[in-house]
């Protein structure tokens, strides 16, 4: 099938396109009232997330809304631990735990590569019917976090603001967690080929907590496994080349190794300009972001302003996919969103003119 827009794609291959290509992570969420009416359907998170049809249509959510430029699939990162036995639930106003979370040895020994077509297989079936759904209208992006971020959860039990334990074990045992790590970017690489092969015309790693470790654990424990894996991908499907973004939130000192990965597109935060990140890696990857999420809790003129300085900061060119600095929160009016997708769509053809 065809792909009518295919600005995301060229944009991540660094090729020349008419506008920047928008779209927004966590674009499929709670601020929005039909996501929220489907989540009460569903009954419960997990089920929205292993019901194909009901993840299917909360992916859907965002295009019929919105004029973006890409969908992303939608489902959540911790999928992986629970096909590894860990016993994922939910806690309202908590958010995700395990029943079960690894600290020994043996533990983590024990730990199965799961079967991805049997465990996880309806996050594939999710992946093939969305493809379907969407027709050609946009690229469809599949994700998956990044086994660091993931091994934080297993070995916390939950998500943390100080992730002692896993520090602890980085540090005291550090064999031990490159065993838990290297698990995890062996079932990270068969989860993402496995989404490509349902359909998944583009990837993304999200490494949400890169930022807590220092510069050189995050050397040794994050972007070692991430770049095992980008090794790993399928790079290429039904013809078409698979672009791999990597976002490591808070780490703007690595640009230049997370841009030694193998990576076509490097996620930035909104803690560092892009000016300085195109100065810095932009003649090697494409650069997706930045706009601080925050900024969509204020009005259409800021929102249209700070629009203006993202693109302006970028500059002219190739190689720039417009996205927040993270995830979308429960708290923004959608029309604010609507806001910022028509700004990029009025401002940034000026800066891919001849």
């Amino acid at each position: 099938m065809e792909l009518k827009n295919d600005l995301l794609i060229r944009a991540l291959m660094r090729k020349p396109v008419d506008r920047t290509p928008v779209w927004i992570m966590r674009q499929a969420g709670r601020y929005l009232p039909e996501y929220l009416a489907t989540r009460a359907e569903a009954g419960s998170f997990m089920n929205l997330c292993q019901t194909p049809e009901l993840a299917c249509e909360v992916t859907l959510q965002p295009l019929r809304r919105y004029d973006l430029d890409a969908a992303i699939i939608f489902s959540d990162i911790l999928t992986i631990p629970d096909a590894m036995g860990m016993g994922l639930y939910f806690v309202t106003g908590e958010g995700p735990k395990f029943e079960r979370p690894v600290s020994t040895r043996a533990e983590i020994e024990n730990l199965p590569r799961p079967d991805i077509a049997d465990s996880l297989g309806y996050v594939m079936d999710a992946v093939s019917l969305t493809r379907r759904e969407i027709g050609g209208k946009v690229p469809l992006l599949g994700f998956s976090g990044s086994p660091w971020t993931l091994a934080t959860y297993m070995i916390e039990g939950g998500s943390s603001k100080t992730f002692g334990k896993a520090k602890k074990l980085i540090y005291q045992e550090p064999e031990t967690a490159h065993l838990l790590l290297s698990k995890l970017a062996d079932t990270v690489t068969d989860y993402l080929n496995a989404q490509i092969e349902a359909g998944a015309q583009g990837v993304q790693i999200f490494d949400t907590w890169g930022g807590a470790l220092s510069f050189e654990a995050y050397r040794e424990f994050s972007l070692r496994y991430m770049q095992q894996i980008v090794d790993g991908l399928k790079r290429q499907h039904d013809g078409q080349p698979i672009p791999v973004i990597l976002f490591s939130k808070s780490c703007n000192t690595q640009l230049e190794a997370i841009a030694d990965s193998g990576c076509d597109a490097v996620g930035l935060d909104w803690t560092v300009t892009l000016a300085e990140a195109r100065r810095r890696i932009g003649g090697k990857v494409a650069l997706q972001g930045n706009l601080d999420p925050s900024i969509l809790l204020s009005n259409p003129d800021v929102i249209s302003r700070e629009v203006r300085n993202t693109l302006e900061s970028f500059g002219r060119g190739a190689g720039h996919v417009f996205n927040l600095g993270h995830g979308i929160t429960p708290d923004v009016d959608p029309d604010n969103l609507a806001a910022l997708i028509r700004a990029v769509r009025e401002f940034s053809p000026a800066y891919h003119q001849d």
